[in-house]
């Protein structure tokens, strides 16, 4: 089954993919085939390859891998885990439809059948974006239409690449999540955001402390994070800060007066950053 909302799916990119429809595959050598160039995926759990292996051996391969014509033999369009898998239970050829596709598909196919599975991590899904604008010269608006998401969401997962490459790399692995990468952004001098990275690590900072440490350095404040739960925040403007925060794809900050009233503080990064957040209100 495939999940709804993302731009044309695959099987509007690959039309024999859908079911009912005539394609022939044929068995190809898995010598011959090489990896798709545009994998945005860097990171495959052994574990389920070994698990997917034992799988084919019982099983067989019931879904054909789809690769194009190259001057090697064959390039991997959709289907790497099984391709890789496939190596593991032994196989020497591997079921192929065999369609003919650009470059720019390829990447589109790779990033469609990724996010069907949630198989990326922010970084790699970033990195990929990225390849797409430079190398495609896709618009943001234009990706995220063919992809099913929002332009906001798109730029929020772009932005993770300003990050240094320890704090990425730590994204990528787990260590650290990416709501504690969005909230380092908020720390403009890259040695902080490392120290700070090393902290999250070493005491196991929730993504809402990190966001307290990053509003007390931009007030020049003093304050330690351990102080911050004896001044619990409304739940209620909490609530509601999340939301907006949400919903503009950046930090937002309720601070009330006693008094009555308060201030809002939005966090913007670039010029270009404060453009899409104005577009709210445009």
């Amino acid at each position: 089954m495939k999940r709804s909302g993302l731009g044309r799916g695959l099987g509007a990119l690959i039309p024999d993919l859908e079911e009912g429809t005539e394609g022939t595959p044929i068995q190809i050598p898995l010598d011959a085939i090489t990896s798709n160039p545009y994998q945005p995926r860097r990171i495959l759990d052994e574990e389920k390859l070994d698990e997917l292996a034992a799988s084919l051996r019982e099983h067989g391969l019931i879904q054909p891998v789809v690769v194009r014509p190259s001057p090697e033999g064959y390039q991997l369009v959709a289907g790497e885990r099984r391709w890789r898998a496939a190596y593991r239970a032994g196989f020497t050829t591997i079921p192929a439809l065999i369609r003919p596709c650009s470059d720019r598909e390829m990447l589109e196919i790779a990033l469609i059948e990724n996010m069907q599975r949630e198989d990326l991590n922010a970084i790699e899904a970033a990195e990929a974006y990225q390849m797409a604008l430079s190398e495609f010269h896709m618009t943001q608006e234009e990706l995220a239409r063919r992809i099913g998401k929002s332009r906001a969401a798109i730029a929020n997962t772009l932005r993770l690449l300003n990050l240094e490459e320890e704090i990425r790399q730590a994204i990528g692995e787990g260590r650290i999540s990416e709501g504690h990468g969005r909230a380092l952004l908020g720390v403009q001098d890259g040695r902080t955001r490392l120290r700070l990275m090393k902290r999250i690590e070493r005491e196991g900072l929730t993504v809402r402390e990190v966001e307290y440490l990053v509003q007390q350095s931009l007030e020049g404040g003093k304050s330690q994070v351990r102080k911050s739960r004896s001044h619990p925040i409304n739940p209620h403007l909490q609530e509601i800060a999340d939301q907006l925060s949400r919903q503009w794809g950046t930090r937002v900050w309720l601070k009330p007066r006693r008094m009555g009233g308060g201030t809002i503080m939005i966090a913007y990064h670039s010029e270009e950053d404060l453009e899409r957040i104005l577009e709210h209100w445009r």
